[in-house]
């Protein structure tokens, strides 16, 4: 990567740095997504046990990426573990979060229909009632939609929900586009770096620049490359090389990509660029 490249501010929209695999470095991983000019990170939550601890990285590690946010949620992958409760608690949190700029949110939620053993409609009586709840609230979600996106297209139609992002999008076009017209951007990341993911780059190079985001979803999703070159796992540090790379797909210049997705962001998550306008990082002006 070039120097100027290198000086350019990344954004990371999915990246679960309180994952296990991050614990017993967690310094490490913060301060190296930050030394590689990754200025803004979110933090999905997947199940209300994390909400506190996530609430509290965030802050502590607020001064080092500065605009490192968080959302609430339950996943539909931890549905079989969520109860009941949770919902009255989940409310609470996000009446609690409202006066924490660094809470931008709702999410990681949605619907999952590729896994199995997750009973569909204990899904979706889930995913409703944390739509409902952002709807209320007037608050942007982070959607998960693994061969599901018809299905959330539908639960969005029947809801007022201001804007969010489709995270590790991979439907179709036309899907995509109806996604684009409800508010949301659509999430890309470690997938598009393999030369096999024909249908992820195509989206990547067709839809509107504005319509894109960047992220990791670290530790999951690795790029092409982590495996050949050692790598560890998935972290926000790689971001930035993913981001290039992406950049080269779509076929524009890196500079103008990372000032696009930084846009694209802030303005699927308004909240998120209250909170880089008041630190003031160069790039939330550009």
């Amino acid at each position: 990567m070039s120097e100027a490249s290198q000086e350019l501010a990344w954004i990371d929209t999915h990246c679960h740095v309180d994952a296990p695999e991050f614990s017993d470095m967690l310094p490490e991983i913060i301060s190296g997504a930050a030394v590689k000019g990754v200025k803004a990170i979110l933090i999905p939550t997947v199940q209300a046990a994390d909400w506190e601890q996530v609430k509290k990285l965030v802050n502590q590690y607020g001064k080092t990426i500065p605009g490192l946010v968080y959302t609430l949620g339950i996943h539909p992958l931890y549905i079989n573990q969520a109860k009941e409760s949770d919902i009255k608690t989940f409310k609470n949190q996000i009446e609690h979060s409202l006066n924490d700029p660094r809470f931008v949110g709702v999410g990681e939620i949605g619907l999952d229909y590729f896994v199995e053993g997750l009973d569909p409609q204990r899904q979706e009586h889930f995913f409703h009632v944390q739509l409902d709840l952002a709807q209320e609230f007037n608050l942007p979600v982070i959607l998960h939609v693994r061969r599901s996106q018809d299905a959330i297209l539908k639960a969005l139609r029947k809801r007022k929900v201001p804007s969010g992002i489709a995270h590790a999008f991979n439907g179709s076009h036309q899907q995509a586009e109806q996604f684009i017209e409800l508010g949301f951007k659509l999430g890309f990341g470690g997938a598009a770096t393999y030369d096999r993911a024909l249908q992820i780059r195509r989206l990547l190079q067709e839809l509107p620049l504005k319509s894109i985001v960047t992220e990791t979803d670290a530790p999951d999703i690795p790029p092409a490359w982590l495996k050949e070159e050692g790598g560890r796992f998935n972290e926000p540090a790689l971001l930035p090389r993913i981001a290039k790379q992406l950049a080269t797909i779509r076929g524009v210049d890196d500079g103008l990509f990372s000032r696009a997705v930084w846009q694209n962001a802030m303005h699927a998550l308004p909240r998120w660029s209250a909170l880089m306008t008041s630190n003031s990082t160069p790039q939330s002006a550009s």
